[in-house]
């Protein structure tokens, strides 16, 4: 037996000094020092011997073993060293060499718009409302009903509104303007609130609407709130987004849930005010509508109008990104063409 512990631990011997690489050591160790391996079939046979035999034999196995361990260490070192080297050398990188460009993407005019319109807003105080009360669909009372809208009014119908299948009332939302009431709900003055959000109308699609868009509404109830008031604030608005040097107008208008209302136009920015088809020829395009909250509507979630009084306002993003970006058709929006969304 000690022959063959001896012989076992020079075939080892040989086949180290033949190894090339991490692997062979691996396969060498597997050989003969596994639990299958020759070192450890020997170590079976000492239950046979005699206990002298035993000290003998098993000191001579446990002294082969350490060796060929010791030896399968170091050329697993030297081979592990060498081959790191040459994995490094293989990957150096020349840190003087100019970097590579890596296309990223941008914001979308759409969000960047947005951003900034509850920025400026929320500087002058108003603060965005959470999702559960702005749902983009809605039910026909607060799309509506609660709007103070008719029975009868034509936006009812559904050449203007996407009615779901959901249930016989349930809509695609028209306008952010019931977010207002969800806001109001249950709610004690003051309330000063935007909610920025998409809609949706049956719209043909043009250079000039599509029927599918975002809005931003703003309300405002609190004791002595006054026409003034809504002027103030949007003139602010419109000062700080497109700079004092942009004409803009008000005119009177008619919103079932305002009473007084207006509509805010800011001159055309594509042909200054002298007429083309982004502004349908008359050099003014309509930016939002606004008004002093109706009694009825501060009436029907339980405000007492003699008390308070308020305004609201509603805005399309994408007309205020056209005219910021001097952009002459809102389907560029919504066409992922990327040679126009990489100009932002």
């Amino acid at each position: 037996m000690k022959t063959q512990l001896e012989n076992i631990y020079k075939n080892a011997a040989q086949d180290l000094e033949k190894a090339s690489s991490i692997s062979d050591i691996e396969e060498i160790r597997g050989k003969y020092l596994s639990r299958k391996g020759e070192f450890n079939e020997i170590k079976k046979g000492l239950k046979d011997l005699s206990d002298a035999d035993k000290r003998i034999i098993g000191s001579l196995a446990n002294e082969i073993t350490r060796k060929l361990e010791d030896a399968l260490k170091s050329k697993y070192d030297e081979f592990y060293k060498k081959e790191l080297n040459e994995k490094l050398e293989k990957e150096k990188l020349d840190v003087t060499l100019p970097g590579k460009f890596t296309p990223v993407g941008h914001t979308h005019p759409i969000t960047s718009t947005t951003n900034e319109i509850v920025s400026i807003f929320q500087t002058l105080g108003f603060s965005v409302v959470s999702d559960e009360l702005s749902p983009e669909v809605e039910t026909e009372y607060y799309n509506f009903d609660m709007l103070n809208v008719p029975k009868d009014h034509p936006a009812r119908d559904v050449q203007d509104t996407f009615y779901t299948k959901l249930a016989k009332n349930v809509v695609l939302r028209s306008q952010t303007s019931g977010a207002q009431i969800h806001a109001m709900e249950g709610k004690n003055p003051p309330i000063r609130v935007i909610s920025p959000g998409r809609v949706y109308r049956n719209e043909n699609i043009n250079a000039r609407k599509n029927n599918f868009f975002h809005q931003i509404e703003g309300l405002y109830v609190d004791k002595g709130i006054t026409f003034g008031d809504l002027k103030g604030v949007l003139n602010e608005f419109i000062r700080i987004y497109f700079g004092a040097s942009r004409p803009t107008r008000f005119r009177s208008s008619f919103f079932p849930f305002t009473e007084p209302s207006a509509e805010v136009d800011v001159q055309c920015i594509m042909c200054e005010g002298k007429g083309c088809r982004t502004c349908s020829g008359t050099g003014w395009l309509e930016i939002l509508g606004a008004g002093m909250v109706d009694p009825n509507v501060l009436r029907g979630v339980g405000i007492d109008p003699d008390v308070y009084s308020g305004f609201a306002f509603g805005m399309g993003i994408e007309r205020l990104a056209m005219l910021k970006y001097a952009i002459d058709d809102i389907r560029l929006f919504f066409n992922d063409d990327v040679r126009f969304l990489e100009q932002f």
